[in-house]
């Protein structure tokens, strides 16, 4: 069942037991997936693209949290919070820091990066290669650690 159908059914169910949020979250989801596929014209997406798109809700739902925060609104934080929950069910499981950390080394091996300069190659390299199973932000920390 791919991602989309998987979607859809959670959409479904969530309508029937008449749980607002997850309803208004997916149907969110479902609306930037429908704008995504007539914006380029396919029927369908693949599962990786769909993935990109819950990582942009996923990174707005954080900087959404952080403002609300500052901003002493914990009731949006909460309503945020159980949002990003919701998102974060449907991406692939993340790697941990240890194996993340070695996929970067690896990549700079590699291309044989040496200095700062050449970090957007470096990021580039490894997004491919971890499709979503992590954080951009994390992944600059490190690279930008390991590049001197």
């Amino acid at each position: 069942m791919s991602l989309e159908e998987q979607i859809e059914n959670k959409f479904k169910t969530a309508l029937k037991q008449k749980d607002k949020i997850q309803v208004s979250t997916l149907r969110m989801l479902k609306a930037e997936i429908i704008n995504i596929k007539l914006e380029q014209n396919k029927k369908a997406l693949k599962d990786e693209e769909i993935i990109k798109i819950i990582q942009r809700q996923v990174k707005q739902h954080k900087d959404s949290i952080e403002q609300f925060e500052k901003g002493k609104r914990q009731d949006l934080a909460e309503k945020e919070k159980k949002e990003l929950a919701i998102l974060s069910s449907y991406m692939p499981e993340q790697l941990s820091a240890e194996e993340l950390k070695k996929i970067i080394e690896d990549v700079i091996k590699e291309l044989e990066a040496t200095s700062k300069s050449e970090m957007g190659k470096v990021m580039k390299s490894v997004m491919v290669r971890v499709k979503g199973r992590a954080d951009g932000k994390k992944i600059s920390q490190i690279v930008s650690n390991l590049l001197r």
